[in-house]
């Protein structure tokens, strides 16, 4: 056995591990904590991490031809998840047109009246081909396209080299 990959390995899936559970909660800080409703695209964006976290945590504990299989598998994923991000990032520059049946998401439904007015003024609602915010001119989805690859990238090639 050789323990030097296997550390590798590891670290990797650590990597993996914190890299999507810090992604996801930014994501859930932008809708929860600043009121931006995720669009379906931004929902869909998410599912790679889903995926992720477990997949990452077996491969804290599996043995290494297992591990490198659910580090692959998370690569691949997270590659969709990249690829769904450029796709989204170019509808919101107008590249190409995002999908027509995509607006705004719905959040919780306000009690009465008063709380529909306040939910008005604090919930900032998107559709896919609108960048609800930018960093250095680059929307979320960008930034999401960017760390899905970074972390593709580690689970890649942590499960191909021997």
């Amino acid at each position: 056995m050789d323990f030097t990959s296997l550390l590798r390995l590891r670290r990797a899936a650590l990597v993996l591990l914190f890299g999507a559970v810090l992604t996801l909660a930014g994501a859930f800080y932008f809708q929860w904590g600043l009121g931006y409703v995720p669009c379906k695209l931004c929902l869909t964006e998410r599912l790679p991490y889903y995926a992720a976290i477990p997949l990452s945590l077996l491969g804290l504990f599996l043995p290494e031809r297992l591990t490198r299989l659910v580090l692959g598998l998370a690569a691949l994923g997270l590659l969709y998840g990249a690829g769904l991000s450029v796709y989204h990032a170019g509808a919101e520059w107008a590249f190409w047109a995002g999908p027509s049946d995509c607006g705004g998401g719905s959040g919780a439904n306000p009690g009465n009246v008063a709380d529909f007015m306040t939910a008005l003024q604090t919930t900032r609602v998107v559709d896919c081909s609108t960048a609800a915010w930018r960093l250095f001119g680059v929307s979320l989805a960008g930034w999401n396209a960017v760390i899905a690859f970074v972390l593709a990238s580690v689970a890649g090639t942590s499960a191909a080299k021997p």
